[in-house]
């Protein structure tokens, strides 16, 4: 019988994060390796998870840039569905992040949330270590 060759096709970037996280490694631990873990890792260490999910950064993101936006803004924004923006925003509010204040216009209630000042602090000790991971990545 005769043997077909099969080229394997390239994998994209996204197929190693997934190995990663199978492996039950951070997104950043191929960089770690690749430098020897040592600058990568420290600045890695102090990532706050709880905003590097997708929908908490933006939220926390577009709340750092307005005094507040209701709930209805935030999905519109996000392009989340109302349970999922529910939860999210939850968690920040959980972790004082933000702060949610539920009011009724008439009938209808109306949920407006605003960034916290611990939450503001948590976006900008984010975003430098995020700073600090690509200048390792690119010094490196």
């Amino acid at each position: 019988m005769a043997r077909s060759s099969v080229v394997p096709k390239q994998r994209e970037p996204r197929d190693r994060d997934r190995d990663d996280h199978a492996r039950g490694e951070a997104p950043t631990a191929r960089l770690e390796r690749r430098s020897g873990g040592r600058a990568a890792a420290r600045v890695s260490a102090g990532l706050d998870r709880l905003i590097h999910e997708r929908l908490r950064l933006g939220i926390v993101s577009a709340l750092a840039v307005n005094d507040s936006l209701s709930f209805n803004e935030l999905k519109a924004l996000m392009r989340a569905t109302d349970g999922n923006l529910s939860v999210h925003a939850r968690k920040l509010e959980e972790a004082g992040y933000v702060a949610c204040a539920k009011t009724f216009s008439g009938r209808v209630p109306r949920t407006e949330y605003r960034l916290t000042p611990a939450g503001r602090r948590a976006l900008e000790r984010y975003l430098d270590h995020m700073e600090a991971l690509i200048r390792v990545t690119r010094d490196g």
